[in-house]
């Protein structure tokens, strides 16, 4: 029997720019599936970093997207568009969305959305989308991982770090990542990571030369921007790659370029929120195909830091700032 859908939900609003008490819950309207879309019950929301930056002003949603915060969400199908084939009434999903997740529903196009992996619930899968996504697209296709090389990822105990370390270790890299305690550090070495090099007490760049023999890594996915810039020019191999995304130590840079011009080195970044739905669908196909079976078997999963309920996203808000968690945050709206 299909789901009584009601007219208005409960959604969290940035209310003004500013900290997280910024974040209250309001009443919006349900929104409706549009031809190619499905019409979500949330159960589970994952929390990010962009979602901080939204709240904070600096990272408004793209043309027609929602206004409502939130980019990955897990839940049941409870409406369908017109032209859906793929998903029916009833079945749960986890999908990659714009905006609109801190909320009890949520519409995305089917294309970016993917059946919850065999053994899951709403919670693991709810944090699954947004870092999977993102560490796939930059480390796999722009940044060309392959087996045999040394990658280094910086903020090892972020959500996007703690992804980036299972996958990596998974298809054959050797692993190298910074963090900025010694239990951050343990807990990257518990997921795989070959090294972890706390950066408040010890020189990245001179720890990896250490490791590599003085070869440095072939692939770096930096977050933190600023001065690491020049010091992961420092720590790449020859012919090596940088892909930025994002860039918590800021997005003015002062480098010697020479070093990327003696080692051929490429620096390449990007973002995905405003990528096209057909461009998230051609990540989302990819991921099913060679990166659900790995979550199937657990070889990966998803690092659950902390849970709050929905009306308490300012709660999640202070823990992501703060600076102290490992893995991922997420919503609890069932």
């Amino acid at each position: 029997m299909a789901e009584t859908i009601p007219t208005t939900m409960t959604a969290i609003e940035i209310t003004a720019p500013g900290g997280p008490l910024v974040l209250k819950p309001g009443e919006r309207g349900v929104p409706a599936p549009k031809a190619g879309e499905l019409l979500i019950k949330v159960r589970a929301a994952g929390v990010n970093r962009p979602d901080v930056l939204q709240r904070q002003g600096f990272y408004p949603p793209p043309a027609g997207a929602s206004d409502i915060p939130g980019l990955e969400i897990a839940g049941d199908v409870v409406a369908v568009g017109e032209g859906v084939t793929r998903f029916r009434v009833g079945e749960r999903v986890t999908a990659l969305v714009a905006g609109g997740g801190y909320a009890q529903y949520c519409v995305v196009h089917e294309t970016n959305a993917l059946p919850i992996p065999a053994g899951y619930g709403f919670i693991e899968a709810a944090a699954i989308p947004e870092t999977y996504f993102t560490v796939w697209h930059n480390v796999f296709e722009r940044g060309g991982l392959q087996s045999g090389e040394t990658f280094l990822v910086h903020g090892g105990s972020s959500g996007i770090g703690t992804t980036a370390i299972q996958l990596a270790k998974a298809f054959g890299a050797t692993v190298i990542t910074t963090a900025g305690s010694d239990e951050k550090c343990e807990a990257c070495q518990k997921l795989g990571a070959d090294r972890a090099i706390n950066y408040r007490n010890e020189d990245f760049v001179e720890a990896i030369k250490e490791m590599t023999g003085g070869k440095g890594v072939n692939l770096t996915l930096d977050m933190v921007g600023g001065d690491y810039t020049e010091r992961n020019y420092e720590a790449a191999a020859l012919d090596g790659r940088i892909v930025q995304i994002a860039f918590l130590n800021g997005t003015k840079v002062t480098t010697d370029i020479s070093k990327l011009m003696v080692k051929r080195l490429t620096h390449t970044g990007s973002t995905l929120r405003n990528r096209p739905v057909e461009f998230k669908a051609e990540i989302a196909r990819e991921l099913e195909l060679k990166v659900w079976p790995l979550l199937i078997e657990r070889r990966v999963a998803p690092v659950i830091d902390m849970i709050y309920p929905l009306h308490e996203a300012w709660r999640a808000h202070e823990r992501i700032e703060d600076g102290h968690h490992i893995g991922k945050i997420v919503l609890d709206v069932s």
